[in-house]
């Protein structure tokens, strides 16, 4: 199968938010005020962790469809944790990322404990940004236009 690409367009806004257009859909993403934003959307950061449960919530269903498995639902409590030290250039050797996630997946459906562990298991391990996340990917970043 060949690969397939995505794309979305960003745009810096007023103060710190960046508005982004993901096909037909309008996302803002901001700071909240206590770091100079003015809280218009979520930062960058819970972004990611909105994604990882959009992503494991997505392929949870594919996955109970697959296996035929009446999945009544899933919720997703998502913590993570990062020195700001990193990220305000104050420390060059410390990570500005995530240094930890924590995910905690509540399964409603009719399997055993085991069962739900071995779901969640596949689940992430079919997950992109789960794999993103835990192995990286290229990042090419360059100056556009002259």
């Amino acid at each position: 199968m060949s690969l397939k690409t995505i794309k979305v367009q960003g745009r810096l806004g007023e103060g710190f938010a960046v508005e982004v257009e993901c096909g037909a859909h309008h996302v803002v993403m901001d700071q909240p005020r206590s770091a100079f934003g003015n809280d218009a959307g979520p930062t960058p950061l819970e972004m990611i962790l909105a994604a990882l449960a959009g992503c494991f919530g997505t392929i949870g269903r594919f996955l109970a469809h697959q296996r035929r498995i009446e999945l009544r639902s899933m919720r997703f409590a998502i913590e993570a944790d990062y020195d700001p030290n990193g990220l305000l250039g104050r420390d060059a050797n410390t990570r500005p990322g995530f240094q930890a996630l924590r995910l905690q997946v509540e399964i409603d459906a009719d399997l055993t404990r085991a069962q739900k562990e071995e779901f969640l298991q596949e689940v992430e391990r079919r997950c992109p940004l789960a794999d993103n996340l835990l192995h990286g990917t290229r990042l090419q970043s360059e100056l556009a236009g002259s």
